[in-house]
């Protein structure tokens, strides 16, 4: 939904909503917000009541309005930015327009990242640095400048990571996400360390099998792999979910809005599985 697409007593809403954060208001940032989990995080951090800055990469702009108007509509306030992860300044400028725009930064939640359904010995060197240049160096520039700037405010705040349930237990087909989510827990810890005398918290959530476009592309690759038809392999894989269903980003968002809250102030450096009981630690 966009901005035109709105009807039109609502238009001024969206405007007004869209010029920055209430006084007095936290200031959450998302990325990868523009659709999916990261999507489910933002609309969940507005209606707690943060100003959500929703940003993904330039490609995405439709994505992003219609994420900012779905949180406006719902009554939160949002802004959208673009941002390139991969690339430090980029996320340097994010942060600077976040505070622009709020005034300050309470919550950093580094969604953004790729996934690439290939066996191991079918894998492109490029196709495995490009992998690892999202998932692990976007998070490392995320984090960094988020904390930079709450170390600057003096205040504290919240930093929040993707991590996934292949962070514990990999899967095939997988090799290469899944050893950027092992290290996205690897540096949210040696992080938690260095930053909790600044009192911010860091943390990164793990989701295990969710509905999205991914997930239906590892259903069609294995599937393709063992002569199943579409479909079969999830469901294989999902049998293994003891609460009995498959996730939605909502489920995951629930918890990222925990990390993001102050509930969350004695929790730091962990990597909460949202998994429906696959794995267990």
């Amino acid at each position: 939904m966009s901005t035109t697409d709105i009807a039109a007593e609502d238009r001024s809403t969206v405007e007004s909503a869209r010029a920055g954060a209430p006084e007095g208001r936290r200031v959450a940032v998302v990325t990868g917000a523009a659709r999916g989990i990261g999507e489910g995080i933002a609309r969940r951090l507005g209606r707690d009541g943060l100003h959500v800055i929703v940003a993904d990469l330039p490609s995405m702009q439709d994505g992003i309005d219609a994420t900012v108007d779905e949180i406006i509509l719902a009554g939160g306030t949002a802004t959208g930015m673009t941002v390139d992860v991969t690339e430090e300044a980029s996320v340097e400028a994010l942060v600077a327009a976040a505070v622009e725009a709020g005034g300050h930064l309470d919550v950093f939640v580094a969604n953004a990242g790729i996934a690439q359904v290939q066996e191991l010995l079918d894998y492109d060197v490029e196709d495995f640095q490009k992998i690892l240049d999202v998932n692990i160096t976007g998070v490392f520039n995320s984090y960094r400048q988020a904390a930079k700037q709450m170390v600057a405010q003096g205040h504290g705040g919240k930093i929040i990571g993707a991590a996934s349930i292949v962070a514990f237990r990999p899967f095939a087909l997988l090799g290469a996400y899944s050893a950027t989510k092992w290290a996205v827990r690897g540096l949210t810890q040696a992080a938690a360390m260095e930053w909790a005398e600044h009192g911010i918290t860091v943390n990164a959530y793990g989701p295990g099998i969710v509905g999205t476009a991914m997930w239906d592309l590892i259903d069609e690759k294995l599937a393709a792999k063992n002569g199943q038809q579409r479909g079969e392999a999830l469901a294989e894989n999902a049998a293994a979910i003891h609460l009995g269903r498959v996730s939605v980003p909502e489920d995951v968002a629930k918890m990222v809005s925990y990390l993001a809250s102050t509930d969350s102030d004695y929790v730091t450096g962990q990597t909460m599985l949202v998994d429906g009981g696959m794995q267990f630690s």
